[in-house]
């Protein structure tokens, strides 16, 4: 096995020039061959375990199973409602024994399952500058002004008038989201909440205005910090889906129009599966509140199987939302992995919203780092050398599964802009129906193409 660290985004800082490693389909079995190759390299919070019980168990019987291993209820995850069932996440004693925990955890009649608290880790015709100056060929097409065949060909979209709504929202699971950036203002925001201290929209997170910070668990979505360490990677993710166009500054997003709302969950340390399912289950929950939400981005990876992950897309799928993520970077060597062979999630799991993607580079070869699937991952993006927004104000250019990502994210809110009401499963097949044989996305992805966001808007 190759994958020492998971990672998704190979950033590489364009004013620097070095490269810097950050990251990037039902169930595989715990106990599988592949989940387990996984679970060897995978990092965890020390005693920490989340842990999901049978319907209709009891406050005693969860409290019951706690004191088996002496573990204390550190933060509902799920809260029991109808036929859902709770998820709490736990913490044992200093020194305690984890598997050993989680072995009696599981023989308890009303513990459905156990498993690590998983640390993941994030894997970027307008008048623009970085669109005229021909940086921006992730949005290019054969035949648009400038011109690149593998690009995305979102520029052909927007020639025919293609260019997004206001009304189609996308949650952005990742860093937070510096929503003031000069291409950014204006696309940030929940349509629910106004700053005033109480909970508008009834979810139980008082002035989520742009989103919610669940590491920090405050409204907060961006924190600034020390240059380079905070907040970057989810505001470059944020401009390739909706930067604004013709505001004589910067990139341009695959829609000129569209809006964005932050689900942060990682930080400088990574983020935990405990917050990436509250994080996910955010949008569900605003989605039945009425906010148009087609779409959640996930450039992130790492951890092992996780069955409280894979509900929580699921409950996304039944609610119509797609989660398109990052098929990774490969290892500490940046060989790209078989996706097939070892697991990564979570852009392996099977749910049918899951659209795993690949990198491509502007030559049309899958970056060498670019991890790929025959029957895993599904398409192939631009990914390499990717220019778009960062935090305080600026522009960087990034690479990685990470940034091939939102090219795909973007395209499905493009698509959603003009087919309102389009369902999840409509949406996905209208971008892998579409996708363009290339030769090196055959028979290392579902369907041995890349991209065409243009193409998709006739599906």
């Amino acid at each position: 096995m190759r994958r020492s660290l998971p990672l998704l985004c190979a950033a590489t800082m364009a004013l620097s020039a070095f490269a810097v490693s950050v990251p990037g389909h039902a169930a595989v079995p715990a106990n599988s061959p592949s989940a387990a190759s996984t679970n060897a390299a995978a990092k965890s919070v020390a005693n920490e375990l989340v842990v999901g019980y049978v319907s209709g168990a009891a406050a005693t019987d969860r409290a019951r199973a706690r004191d088996k291993v002496a573990a204390r209820l550190a933060q509902r995850v799920v809260t029991a409602s109808g036929a859902r069932a709770e998820v709490e996440l736990v913490r044992l004693p200093a020194g305690a024994d984890q598997a050993r925990a989680m072995r009696e955890l599981k023989a308890d009649p009303s513990v459905a399952y156990a498993e690590p608290n998983w640390v993941y880790t994030h894997a970027a015709t307008a008048t623009d500058p970085y669109y005229t100056n021909g940086s921006l060929w992730g949005m290019y097409g054969p035949n648009t002004t400038p011109a690149n065949a593998y690009g995305s060909n979102a520029a052909a979209a927007w020639a025919a008038g293609q260019t997004g709504s206001s009304s189609v929202y996308v949650g952005i699971i990742d860093e937070g989201i510096q929503y003031t950036h000069p291409d950014l203002a204006g696309q940030v925001g929940n349509p629910l909440e106004t700053a005033n201290g109480v909970d508008d929209d009834g979810n139980g997170y008082v002035d989520d205005v742009y989103g919610w910070d669940f590491a920090g668990n405050d409204s907060s979505v961006y924190d600034g910090g020390t240059r380079g360490s905070s907040d970057d990677h989810g505001t470059h993710v944020s401009g390739t889906i909706g930067a604004k166009a013709n505001n004589g500054a910067g990139v341009v997003g695959v829609n000129w129009n569209v809006r964005l709302i932050s689900g942060k969950f990682l930080g400088r340390n990574g983020g935990t599966l405990a917050n990436a399912v509250l994080a996910v289950d955010y949008f569900t929950g605003l989605k039945a509140r009425g906010v148009n939400i087609v779409a959640t981005n996930n450039s992130w990876g790492g951890g092992g199987f996780s069955q409280a992950l894979m509900d929580a897309i699921e409950r996304a799928n039944r609610a119509n939302i797609l989660f398109i993520a990052a098929a990774g970077n490969g290892g500490s060597d940046q060989v790209g992995d078989n996706n097939d062979v070892t697991a990564h999630y979570p852009s392996t799991y099977t749910n049918s919203n899951v659209i795993a993607v690949a990198a491509i580079t502007s030559t049309g070869t899958r970056a060498s780092w670019s991890n790929y699937g025959a029957t895993s991952v599904d398409i192939g993006a631009p990914g390499a050398a990717i220019w778009s927004s960062t935090a305080y104000n600026i522009y960087e250019s990034y690479s990685g599964t990470s940034m091939a990502t939102p090219h795909v994210t973007g395209a499905a809110a493009l698509y959603a802009s003009t087919h309102p009401g389009a369902t999840a499963a409509a949406i996905k097949n209208a971008l892998l129906s579409s996708a363009v044989p290339t030769a090196s996305m055959s028979g290392i992805t579902t369907t041995g193409g890349r991209l065409d966001a243009f193409a998709a808007m006739s599906k």
